[in-house]
């Protein structure tokens, strides 16, 4: 049994959320949220709340055992990004990328 839950258009990169959902990933439940709530990233406390909602999906919705799930995936996907501009020198202007990305928790028992 598979249970996922989605973050969508988290105002992070996907570059640094990949870094820590590389960490959490293929972890048991519990220790991968003793990790997440231990790290100093932003990403950690976004992945955290995505990975919250996927436990109680499956304790709610399917009746699992919370003791024997596992992250069995976790994608980090690109979202829109926001276009800004920034004044430079001798009137010339600067792209500032702002990124979003979604974030998607799949947890399993097997």
């Amino acid at each position: 049994m598979q249970v996922s839950a989605v973050a969508k258009y988290v105002r992070l990169s996907p570059q640094k959320c990949r870094l820590v959902a590389d960490q959490v990933r293929k972890l048991p439940v519990a220790k991968a949220i003793e990790l997440l709530e231990f790290s100093d990233k932003k990403a950690a406390l976004h992945i955290k709340k995505v990975l919250d909602s996927a436990i109680a999906n499956a304790e709610h919705n399917d009746g699992a055992d919370i003791d024997e799930l596992r992250v069995s995936a976790i994608m980090i996907d690109e979202g829109p990004t926001m276009k800004r501009w920034r004044a430079r020198a001798k009137g010339r202007a600067a792209s500032i990328m702002k990124r979003n990305c979604h974030i998607t928790v799949t947890v399993s028992d097997e």
